[in-house]
């Protein structure tokens, strides 16, 4: 009963670590949301890697990042940043936007 209780532990503990692990192997690139406009406009990031976006919003206002091809959206108050996982990415550009302001705050991501 008790090697059970173990293996079950270690098998969660397993899973824990893997999660982690891919966490942590993540790269760091980050975006800031300044007058309405992402900067930079264009992201350049390895394929087949899973990667840590931080989009920092520096305006006073919120903005939704959003990203049809990526399947992503995520509301930034002002003045805060928020943390996206994305990937592993086939090669490609993956364009994205402020729904708040659609117009000026435009990008895209080029996967190679």
């Amino acid at each position: 009963m008790q090697n059970r209780i173990y293996s079950g532990r270690f098998i969660v503990l397993s899973a824990l670590l893997m999660v982690c692990g891919s966490v942590s192997a993540a790269e760091n690139y980050t975006l800031t949301i300044k007058e309405h406009r992402f900067e930079p406009e264009e992201l350049e990031v390895p394929a087949g890697r899973k990667i840590k976006l931080i989009v920092k919003n520096e305006d006073s206002t919120p903005e939704e990042f959003e990203s049809r091809s990526l399947k992503r959206e995520k509301i930034i108050p002002g003045k805060s940043q928020a943390t996206i996982f994305v990937g592993p990415l086939d090669p490609g550009t993956y364009d994205f936007f402020g729904e708040f302001h659609e117009e000026s705050a435009k990008g895209r991501i080029l996967a190679k």
